[in-house]
């Protein structure tokens, strides 16, 4: 196994971190990554494989847990009740309770609302050029996600503040103050989510915390940290995603001449695929070995810690034919952008919804957009997206 070196934070790997995953993968299934020493899979299959098999999973074997240090213990006291954190049978439980509140049919039925408020984005953007970041890839999925929860969406910018704040705990240029923002941003979360949860309970209303109280009623329950602590995964985990996949989506749209021709009603599936293949915005996501397990001729001690590079997976060229290109043409085949198995993104058909919704409207009622500026990713490493993206209609 070759060990490579390359700084996540570097400049030129934040702008395009492929040719690092290319030159990784060349040298094998998997590699050793020197700046987190850690090994880290890059290709299609043995990322798969790894996301599948039970015997790795995303609790830290209790023998091998480190101890929280008390400034950051009130972040990780929340995370303690996130499915996303956790393994069966508190995840089974969780994820099943969550699912009785957030249905197909609960999301479905967002889909005329998501279209009104695409409309009514693009009416208020300014004249001349703009940032589509700002202006509509950050506004659109948190302003769903408070109508969904039921909160007032003129607290919408709080809400991106505090998400923006505790998703700095996974990124590369984690240092004290982002980690001192972060708990700040999870204390004043929750104090905003209980007062709204108790609301709820003396007021119910159709709204994703009533149905969530409803399925904690109903002899299963949900715990008032976990109902809470699922609103703010439901947040900062399907919000931020969506922003940076309508800000990469677009970029690659208009990057390669794409407009509404690749954003039909019989297109647009396929194009909302190949643009979370193309440049998802989670690049990497971690596993613990459970047990001594042999994967693609290295063996993993229980407890070791293995790096998935879904980004790197999704441009394997043994599964892709020209897998670096941008193709919505292209036929469609399940990549790994949502992950897979056990801990399957359960927000992704809300994600799907609010990307086949509004990027047909937004290039519908823009004919003319294009870039004025050249597009430039953001320091978010293990996540990928724009820092700004600015346009002209």
């Amino acid at each position: 196994m070759q060990s490579l070196n390359q700084s996540p934070t570097d400049d030129v790997f934040v702008q395009n971190p492929y040719p690092f995953y290319d030159r990784a993968r060349a040298t094998g299934s998997l590699f050793h990554w020197q700046d987190y020493d850690l090994i880290c899979a890059t290709s299609a299959t043995t990322v798969g494989a790894i996301l599948r098999d039970r015997r790795f999973g995303r609790e830290v074997p209790e023998e091998k847990r480190a101890a929280v240090p008390d400034h950051v213990k009130p972040f990780y006291a929340v995370e303690a009740h996130s499915m996303l954190e956790l393994e069966p049978p508190r995840h089974t439980r969780l994820r099943s309770l969550v699912l009785r509140a957030f249905t197909s049919r609960r999301i479905a039925a967002l889909e005329p609302e998501i279209a009104t408020l695409t409309h009514d984005l693009i009416d208020a953007f300014p004249v001349g050029e703009f940032d589509l970041i700002t202006h509509f890839a950050q506004k659109l999925p948190v302003i769903v996600i408070a109508r969904l929860l039921g909160v007032p969406e003129d607290r919408a910018d709080d809400l991106l503040t505090w998400s923006n704040a505790m998703v700095g705990m996974y990124q590369a240029r984690r240092d004290r103050a982002m980690e001192e923002s972060a708990v700040a941003a999870t204390e004043a979360f929750v104090a905003f989510l209980r007062a709204y949860v108790e609301e709820r309970r003396a007021k119910p209303a159709d709204d994703l915390i009533t149905h969530l109280i409803a399925a904690e009623m109903e002899g299963e329950k949900l715990s008032i940290d976990e109902l809470i602590t699922t609103c703010i995964l439901l947040l900062n985990a399907g919000h931020e995603a969506t922003v940076h996949t309508i800000g990469n989506g677009v970029k690659a749209l208009l990057e390669n001449g794409f407009g509404s021709d690749a954003l039909t009603r019989d297109s647009v599936d396929a194009t909302v695929e190949e643009i979370l293949r193309h440049d998802p915005p989670l690049h990497l996501f971690t596993r613990h070995a459970y047990e001594d397990i042999e994967v693609a001729g290295h063996t993993f001690r229980r407890g070791d810690e293995v790096g998935c590079l879904l980004a790197a997976a999704n441009r394997d060229p043994r599964q892709w034919d020209r897998s670096e290109r941008f193709d919505p043409s292209r036929p469609v085949k399940a990549n790994l952008s949502f992950g897979v198995g056990l801990h399957f993104c359960v927000g992704a058909p809300l994600a799907r919804l609010e990307l086949t919704t509004a990027l047909p409207i937004l290039f519908d009622r823009l004919p003319e957009l294009r870039l004025s500026a050249s597009p430039r990713y953001a320091n978010l490493y293990h996540f990928h997206g724009l820092e700004r993206l600015i346009v002209r209609a």
